[in-house]
């Protein structure tokens, strides 16, 4: 380990004892960039030549020839008795390292020009949603309830196994047991018969939609969106230059009758039919043939983002809009995020057979696999049969959670805002007193430690419905009560 002795120290400095340059213009070089780069500020004290030497292992005579020729440039300078310092010249002279413009001289801004494409989309981008842990954050598996003793364990397992496998690039496409293991988790749970050909894994629902919307859209491309909607996918199609048609959303989800009274010609929908982002409902099961009968019409695709639908708690899920698609209209994407835990960042979608070769060679061009190693022990633990255990115990505290969440809010916030059950997922809404802003709200609350999120963010355009959405599924009982007794305090002060 290199020791500092007086002096800077200059641990990115290295010397190439085999190389064909030699050694002192290497340590010239090195020194000149540090300075002007700025590593070394004006004034700033370089190591004695001898301390230099022997931390880069180079003769003191190499060292002083290169601090003559710095000298020289004017860059370093000598104080008798005191060592060699940067310049103080370079405090005036050096480049400044931002590309904004001088506010004083006004010369001209010299950042990067970005694509036309990119600086209109970043106009409509919708701020995503914090995940800070508290009440009543969205999005959250539950943390303490995870079996991390035994994800330990088979991650440790796995760490011994095939060196290719652990440490190598591994497959664009994704890891195969883990394909076919999710192939036979959807075909069980989901409905959904597929091949493991049909299945890529993808570093989590976002990158999914990203590939999406490359694969499938032209800039000007009209696309159906849920309004209100899910804000990441929101943000992937506008990037690509979607024209995104909102399409109101009822009790019975996407109203597609009056998405086709706006437009009949779409190439993409894109639908959360098993619990709808973010107002909870289902897309009902008469909705859904009409969806798939639209999109055959204009001959279109649809997206559906399954994101928490293994979580039911009432009677038994509707069939995902995949497995009743008899025409490839369907790609599904799922999300290990909701299952597991957010930071895998692992993800998957299911492509119809009909556009298989098409993401297989673009994602072998473009992209590198999530890790192998990650996905190997997801693939044990859906094969030895925990992912299934995993789930079933999630789904009844989260089902606990759900009730504690409603009987606080029927007992604390009764007229000021109006809980609404649902059947599934990991989040609900509340409806507010028709005197209350729910901007105003979510601020207020965001004060007092508790996060909720308006309605009106998740809107391309306004709706009637004002409310927040609630996260229940990340936090404990006893913090969701607390949870509630705080938006009382905030909703009685307002």
């Amino acid at each position: 380990m290199v020791k500092q002795t007086g002096g800077a120290l200059l641990l990115t400095l290295s010397i190439d004892h085999d190389a064909e340059r030699p050694i002192g213009s290497q340590l010239y070089g090195g020194l000149r960039d540090i300075i002007l780069s700025g590593g070394l500020h004006p004034g700033e004290r370089l190591p004695a030549s001898r301390t230099l030497g022997r931390d880069l292992g180079i003769s003191r005579t190499t060292v002083v020839n290169a601090y003559e020729r710095l000298t020289a440039e004017g860059l370093i300078e000598s104080r008798v008795g005191a060592g060699t310092y940067v310049s103080e010249v370079m405090r005036q002279n050096r480049q400044p390292p931002g590309p904004s413009a001088d506010k004083e001289t006004g010369a001209r801004d010299r950042r990067p020009r970005v694509s036309r494409r990119i600086s209109e989309a970043s106009k409509h981008f919708a701020e995503r949603l914090p995940h800070e842990h508290r009440a009543f954050t969205t999005a959250l598996p539950a943390f303490d309830a995870f079996p991390l003793d035994l994800w330990a364990r088979q991650a440790a397992r796995y760490w011994r196994a095939r060196l290719d496998v652990m440490l190598g690039y591994g497959e664009p496409q994704g890891y195969m047991p883990l394909r076919e293991a999710i192939a036979g988790h959807l075909r069980i749970n989901r409905g959904i018969s597929c091949e493991p050909g049909q299945v890529f894994v993808v570093s989590g629902a976002q990158q999914a939609f990203d590939l999406a919307a490359t694969v499938l859209l032209d800039p000007g491309d009209v696309v159906w969106f849920e309004n209100p909607g899910a804000i990441g996918a929101r943000n992937s199609l506008i990037t690509a230059g979607a024209r995104l048609t909102p399409v109101p959303v009822d009790d019975d989800g996407l109203m597609v009758d009056v998405g086709l009274g706006r437009t009949r010609h779409f190439r993409l929908a894109f639908v959360t039919p098993s619990h709808q982002q973010p107002l909870s409902t289902m897309l009902s099961l008469e909705r859904r043939f009409s969806l798939l009968r639209a999109a055959d019409e204009a001959d279109a695709m649809i997206v559906e983002d399954d994101y928490d639908g293994e979580f039911c708690y009432e009677g038994h899920p509707l069939p995902t809009l995949k497995s009743i698609d008899t025409s490839g209209r369907v790609i599904y994407v799922g999300t290990f995020s909701k299952t597991l835990f957010p930071s895998l960042r692992l993800g998957y979608f299911v492509s119809p057979p009909s556009l298989v070769d098409t993401f297989d060679q673009m994602i072998s061009a473009t992209q590198q696999s999530v890790p192998s190693n990650l996905q190997a022990v997801v693939a044990e633990f859906m094969n030895e049969g925990h992912f299934a255990t995993h789930l079933r115990r999630m789904r009844r505290i989260y089902a606990e959670r759900h009730q504690v969440l409603l009987e606080a809010g029927s007992e604390r916030l009764r007229g000021l805002l109006d809980i609404v059950p649902t059947r599934s997922g990991l989040h609900t809404i509340g409806r507010l007193a028709a005197h209350l802003d729910e901007e105003a709200v979510a601020e207020k609350a965001a004060a007092r430690g508790v996060t909720v999120a308006p309605i009106g963010r998740f809107c391309i355009e306004p709706i009637d419905t004002r409310g927040l959405v609630l996260g229940f599924s990340g936090i404990p009982p006893q913090e969701i009560r607390a949870g509630v007794r705080t938006l009382a305090e905030v909703l009685d002060g307002m």
